[in-house]
C-alpha cells in the first residue's frame, strides 16, 4: 500500500522531520546579536583599563594614533607595550623626528590612576610639540 501523504511510512510509523524555520529563527537571531555586540566594541590600541566615565564623550577613531595607557598601578603602557618613563620620552623624540608635530595622542588612563601621572603624560607629549592629543573616557550610561 503507498503512502498517503508525506508524514507516514507505509507500515504506519511517522517519518522525522527536522523543522528549518524555527532553526533559520535562531540562526537569525544569533547573528543580529553577533552584529550588534561587534558594534559595540570600542576597539583600544592601548592596554585594558577602566577608563572615567563623562557625559560629554564622542566615539573616536583610534587609526593614526598612538595611544599611551595609564594603568591603576601607575604604569605607563605604548600602544600595548608597557613601557618605562625613559622609554616613553625617547618615543615621544622618535615619532617628533618621523613624523613633526602632526601625529595624534590618544591618552586613555584607568579611572583609579593618579591625575597627576595623566597630567605629567599630557604635559610631555604637548612639551614635545604635538598639539594633537586627546584624552579618553567612557560615555556616561543614562
Amino acid at each position: 500500500m503507498a503512502s498517503s501523504g508525506g508524514g507516514t511510512n507505509a507500515d504506519g510509523t511517522k517519518k522525522a522531520r527536522i523543522e528549518i524555520i524555527p532553526l533559520i529563527d535562531v540562526i537569525f537571531f544569533l547573528l543580529a546579536t553577533f552584529v550588534l555586540f561587534t558594534l559595540s566594541l570600542n576597539k583600544s590600541e592601548g592596554v585594558s583599563v577602566s577608563l572615567p566615565e563623562t557625559a560629554t564623550s564622542k566615539a573616536r577613531d583610534p587609526a593614526g594614533t598612538y595611544t599611551i595607557s595609564i594603568t591603576a598601578e601607575g604604569t605607563l603602557a605604548w600602544n600595548k607595550d608597557m613601557i618605562s618613563l625613559d622609554e616613553f620620552l625617547e618615543r615621544l623624540d622618535v615619532v617628533y623626528q618621523q613624523e613633526g608635530k602632526e601625529a595624534e595622542f590618544l591618552i586613555n588612563g584607568d579611572r583609579e590612576a593618579y591625575f597627576s601621572q595623566a597630567r605629567y603624560v599630557f604635559d610631555e607629549v604637548r612639551k614635545t610639540g604635538f598639539q594633537k592629543v586627546k584624552i579618553e573616557t567612557r560615555v556616561l550610561p543614562q
